[in-house]
């Protein structure tokens, strides 16, 4: 049930989540950020099992911030989704984390990069990805409507439009969502989307 989506344009990322922590039936909260900074300029988008969600982003981060640290260098967006992909591929075979992920970033030299990654550690770098049932209604509408080309206020609409389409036609659509932005700047907030009833 829970929706993760991101894009990448030539100078920057934009990813999408929803906000909602829910266990089977029972909703907990309508305020989690699934969107984790790695570090200013790289953020995890992690959906699936809260446990799962939480203890595996929170190994990641730790384990990219003591090499970042012993290093005295950070990773690039590529070697993160790689050592990311590599734990989840260790993990599959002894106890597998049920976590699918967005990893997104902005490097120096290579520009805005884009992983999807799932539960099976397969990973491949993409313009335009996400996960959940809800980016079955958005993904078609991404590929015809995406452009590398997109400037920020472009590709806002078309996550907004994301998620309107979502929340028309998901049952189960959850109300709030956020969206991040990574560029040259950084990382930061761009929008929240947050239904007045759970408000």
């Amino acid at each position: 049930m829970e929706y993760l989506m991101g894009m990448r344009c030539n100078d920057f990322v934009m990813l999408a989540c929803d906000t909602t922590a829910v266990q089977q039936i029972i909703t907990i909260k309508h305020d989690e950020d699934k969107l984790i900074p790695i570090d200013s300029h790289k953020l995890m988008g992690v959906a699936g099992e809260p446990g799962d969600r939480v203890q595996f982003s929170e190994f990641i981060l730790a384990n990219i911030r003591l090499y970042a640290a012993r290093n005295n260098r950070e990773l690039s967006t590529s070697a993160t989704a790689h050592f990311t992909r590599g734990e989840l591929a260790t993990a599959l075979r002894k106890r597998p984390y049920m976590a699918n992920l967005l990893i997104a970033g902005f490097d120096k030299a290579g520009g805005p990069s884009l992983y999807w990654m799932d539960y099976l550690a397969t990973m491949h770098k993409m313009n335009i990805a996400g996960t959940g049932y809800g980016s079955y209604f958005v993904l078609s509408m991404f590929d015809k409507l995406w452009r590398k080309d997109l400037n920020e206020s472009e590709a806002l609409d078309l996550m907004l439009k994301g998620i309107d389409e979502v929340k028309k036609r998901l049952v189960v659509a959850p109300p709030s969502y956020v969206i991040k932005i990574i560029d040259a700047n950084g990382t930061r907030t761009i929008k929240t989307v947050t239904d007045p009833a759970v408000a």
